[in-house]
């Protein structure tokens, strides 16, 4: 465990201290008594001023939401501790959503910045690397289709986000030892960029031949929300498989506009919590805070618990695409998605959400890299600080990271027509091995309705989900 700095045992909270204190009068006034505060309660701080913050934005309070910005920004630090870190990146996402009311001055601000696709690359490969979830993924997922397909002289599998060729390799050596003999084997890779495709076809057709299995692959160049199903060449007779890893929920994506327009009584949803209820807890860190009510009727927001009813929103690229998917009868769908609930209607439902899942994927970085680590800062700047922009400061069409719980999954795949495939014991079992080997205590898999959430502690962040049509 990388633990750089102590902490102290918080016997009242700190945030009733606060509570009780004047800032200063001036904007400008230096604010020296936060720089004396310990660990924990800087951490419980940061988030009593973060909540303030969002409650500010939301109202539209903007003079209010710079004072506390103002104070957030002597505290957090993106190479401090867990919680430094993740109010650095909560900070300019809220940051960002008071900028986007002046559109010009936001455009202006960004209009020299660029986005590299080898830098995409790399967090992406970071993400795989510094985390098991994808691994722990790859292993259930391949499993279930060893499993699918067993006796199966022809397989094709759809991946519908073809980004790293470890999981087809692994599964290429599995295939090649099968008693019957290896089937002929079709991988239709889906991705945006070409040469991602490129590096995954050579990686393959070189494992294949090296194994002597007959093996094809069929790159498509495009995103999953203008995807010509019919470029993934689906065949008669080829017993079919599809992959998704985190991309559905980009799906979900629609016009808040149009919504409003429709429903007046949406756009009047709850936008602010009240702060008195926050300034009562009594938690000495973050974890402990955030696992409590930390609002009056905000443990949760309202569509959070899994046997919610999905969203009523409209969403009709998801119903396309799931509509196409059931179309080619796979004999298989497997889904990894992140088990977090982020797709909130308001900005505080989403704020207090974020933080819990956010709190805990940054808390996996704290025990297991460096706070010098330029890997971890790579990844939560590029990977986990673009999620939570993109969560906090985007409305409509432009807000993509729309992460649903497991249950919502469940309701909206069963709605399509697809039935729930349960995940084998064999294929926990290897994935509570793999996990067991990272050096890590804190991972751990839990079976939940036949499908399988991946944990930090007791928190679930990710799910994978296995599907077969209904006929």
């Amino acid at each position: 465990m990388f633990q750089e700095e102590g902490s102290s045992s918080v016997t009242s909270s700190p945030l009733q201290l606060f509570s009780m204190m004047s800032p200063p009068p001036s904007l400008g006034s230096p604010y020296p008594w936060l720089k004396e505060l310990k660990s924990e309660e800087r951490g419980l701080y940061l988030i009593h001023l973060l909540l303030t913050c969002a409650n500010h934005v939301a109202a539209g309070s903007l003079e209010n939401a710079n004072i506390a910005l103002e104070q957030i920004s002597l505290l957090a630090s993106p190479d401090g501790d867990t919680m430094q870190r993740m109010a650095a990146y909560f900070t300019e996402a809220l940051a960002d959503r008071i900028l986007k009311a002046w559109p010009g001055l936001h455009k202006a601000l960004n209009s020299t910045r660029i986005s590299l696709v080898s830098e995409e690359i790399l967090v992406q490969k970071l993400f795989f690397e510094m985390f098991p979830f994808l691994k722990v993924a790859f292993v259930l997922t391949n499993q279930a289709i060893i499993e699918a397909m067993e006796g199966e002289k022809v397989v094709h599998i759809v991946d519908l986000n073809a980004a790293e060729p470890a999981q087809w390799v692994a599964l290429i050596q599995v295939l090649s030892t099968r008693p019957e003999g290896p089937p002929h084997l079709r991988i239709t890779g889906v991705h945006q960029q070409k040469e991602v495709l490129d590096q995954m076809a050579y990686r393959l057709t070189e494992e294949a031949e090296k194994l002597d299995i007959p093996f094809q692959f069929n790159a498509v160049v495009s995103k999953l929300d203008n995807l010509d199903f019919e470029k993934l060449r689906v065949k008669t007779g080829e017993a079919l498989a599809i992959c998704s890893v985190l991309q559905l929920h980009s799906l979900l994506a629609f016009d808040d506009e149009l919504l409003r327009k429709k429903s007046p009584v949406a756009s009047k949803n709850l936008n602010g919590i009240h702060l008195p209820r926050v300034l009562q807890i009594n938690q000495s860190t973050l974890g402990e805070l955030l696992e409590k009510d930390l609002v009056n009727g905000h443990s949760q927001s309202p569509d959070s618990a899994s046997s919610s009813p999905i969203s009523s929103n409209p969403s009709a690229k998801m119903d396309n695409l799931l509509n196409a998917l059931w179309g080619f009868t796979p004999k298989l769908m497997i889904i990894t998605e992140q088990d977090s609930n982020h797709n909130g209607s308001t900005l505080m439902e989403r704020l207090l959400e974020a933080l819990h899942s956010y709190a805990a994927l940054f808390d996996c970085l704290e025990s297991t890299a460096p706070r010098t680590s330029l890997e971890r800062l790579k990844l939560e700047k590029m990977l986990f600080g673009e999620e939570i922009k993109n969560i906090i400061a985007c409305e409509g069409s432009e807000r993509k990271e729309r992460h649903e719980k497991l249950g919502k999954w469940i309701q909206r795949f069963d709605l399509a027509g697809f039935g729930n495939v349960p995940l084998s014991y064999y294929g926990m079992l290897q994935a509570t091995r793999l996990l067991q080997g990272f050096g890590c205590d804190g991972y751990k898999v839990k079976e939940e309705n036949g499908c399988v959430v991946i944990c930090w502690q007791d928190r679930a962040l990710f799910s994978v989900s296995a599907w077969r049509c209904k006929r």
